[in-house]
């Protein structure tokens, strides 16, 4: 009694609302319905869960936890979706919801801020920047316009290999090149490998790029003290290096550009469309020397790499698999005949290497996690609450092995795309390697054209060895986490030049 007569009177009416202020406290909790998610430590959350491989982790977690789960990496909250119905929710029933990105301090510190379209937050200058991409670069006009330095690119890699029939070659080395090379003379109009600069050489640039693109960075978790962890480590002294290379490169080759002007005989590159877009733009974005740069960073960081993977994972998985590589050899052989080189218009109508590659990149997406989004509104996902500011990381290498979509999904086996209409151009959340929504890839065709093109030729040319001592039941399948998941050993294979005299004695014997 003595207690409650020291209680200040103006104190009383305020302690007999608390009863009813935790009960309507209660209520709030309730109604915050978060999606569950494994146990997490203080400062760090999830960090220290997610392996060296963060795809193959989080499958492992989506199994306990679900198809949608909330994990906390550093200071990050970060939904993850693993199922197709998730993944539809995401990129397009709220896909408007959660289509910004992130502010990821490696990519965007090598992608010039809101002047590219990939890492860029979601706003008036993605939609402008976007627009322009779409209707004047990656279009199937403007894909195809580039077919000749496709083919005479590949011709030129066919005709080196031909030359090295004797000893294996390390095809993954050989195809990045060719990317690379292809990538240069469609946005510059010529290959620069190997030329000086002020500050070193394009390609070394690159390389650089993708081993930091794909490293941790302090920033991109803590975004308050993690610039003091990428100073101790060196990353923001090796971004600053990187991106200053990269922005003086472009503006050499975009003042060459200025300088030269191009003959009616001569293709237009990407450059000459950027540049003449930036003359006639009249939208309410100006298209800067820093847009184009930042487009060009998402071609060649977007792109190089990507397809130079998924040509890698095909091609190992057609060797680990003779009957399936016999069965598109078949196709590309008996389609092209003696011609000598596969060319664009056959491509299209090769339906089973069509397969072949939809395969590859359902069971080998080339950036298993998606490139993160970032919610912009409170929304409900399968009853559980989303707020503004998470992260979502689509697991599309999860959803490509989810046996309530795949029969038998660890196989590889072309065939289940026999009469099905899934493909990978964003209607089908089965296949995402490219996304959905408004942050999907706009560089498709340009990806899938390089990739059909490069593997017709490379099955045409060559039958395909192993090495002295290695057979397809001990080729190492072994992944390396970065920018894009790699196959951890390169492929070395021993090309064998097709002989056509001993097809037609087959043929013969058979008749």
């Amino acid at each position: 009694m003595t207690a409650l007569c020291t209680v200040p009177l103006w104190l009383l009416p305020l302690l007999a609302l608390l009863p009813l202020l935790l009960i309507l406290k209660s209520k709030q909790v309730r109604r915050t319905n978060l999606p569950p998610g494994p146990p997490k430590l203080p400062i760090i959350g999830n960090l220290h869960q997610l392996g060296e491989l963060p795809h193959r982790s989080l499958w492992q977690f989506s199994k306990e936890y679900g198809p949608i789960m909330l994990l906390q990496l550093g200071r990050m909250p970060t939904l993850v979706v693993s199922s197709v119905e998730m993944a539809s929710e995401i990129m397009k029933s709220h896909d408007l919801d959660c289509c910004s990105r992130p502010d990821l301090m490696g990519p965007r510190k090598l992608s010039y801020n809101n002047s590219d379209i990939a890492f860029s937050p979601y706003n008036d200058y993605w939609r402008e920047i976007r627009k322009v991409c779409v209707l004047e670069l990656f279009g199937m006009k403007r894909v195809q316009s580039f077919a000749s330095i496709r083919e005479d690119r590949v011709a030129s890699m066919i005709s080196s290999i031909s030359k090295s029939t004797s000893t294996p070659i390390n095809l993954s080395e050989m195809l990045f090149t060719l990317t690379d090379d292809i990538t240069c003379r469609i946005a510059f109009g010529k290959s620069y490998k190997g030329r000086e600069f002020d500050n070193g050489r394009f390609e070394e640039a690159i390389n650089e790029a993708f081993a930091m693109l794909g490293s941790f960075s302090g920033t991109d978790f803590f975004p308050y003290v993690g610039g003091i962890l990428d100073k101790f480590t060196g990353l923001h002294g090796r971004l600053e290096k990187c991106f200053q290379q990269f922005d003086d490169f472009y503006q050499n080759v975009i003042d060459e550009h200025l300088n030269n002007e191009k003959t009616e005989s001569e293709q237009e590159d990407i450059i000459d469309v950027l540049l003449k877009v930036g003359r006639d733009h009249t939208g309410t974005a100006p298209l800067t020397h820093d847009h184009i740069k930042g487009i060009l960073m998402n071609i060649f960081l977007g792109g190089v790499d990507t397809s130079a993977v998924t040509l890698v994972w095909a091609m190992t998985e057609l060797v680990k698999n003779p009957e399936v590589m016999k069965k598109v050899q078949d196709e590309v052989r008996s389609s092209v005949g003696k011609k000598g080189k596969v060319v664009q218009a056959v491509v299209d109508q090769l339906k089973y290497l069509k397969m072949v590659v939809k395969e590859t990149l359902r069971l080998h997406p080339p950036t298993p996690l998606l490139v993160p989004r970032e919610t912009i509104n409170h929304f409900t996902i399968n009853g559980y609450d989303i707020y503004p500011k998470t992260r979502v990381q689509v697991n599309a290498w999860a959803i490509g092995r989810d046996p309530k979509c795949w029969k038998n999904p660890e196989k590889f086996m072309p065939e289940r795309f026999m009469d099905n209409s899934i493909d990978y151009k964003g209607k089908h959340f089965e296949l995402l390697p490219f996304g959905a929504g408004r942050r999907i890839c706009p560089g498709i065709h340009m990806a899938a054209s390089m990739i059909e093109l490069t593997l017709a030729n490379l099955l045409y040319a060559f039958d395909w060895g192993f090495p002295d001592g290695i057979k397809k039941e001990n080729i190492d399948m072994n992944e390396e986490a970065g920018l894009t998941v790699h196959k951890k050993a390169p492929l070395y294979l021993l090309p064998i030049n097709h002989s056509w005299d001993s097809e037609e004695n087959i043929a013969s014997i058979s008749d």
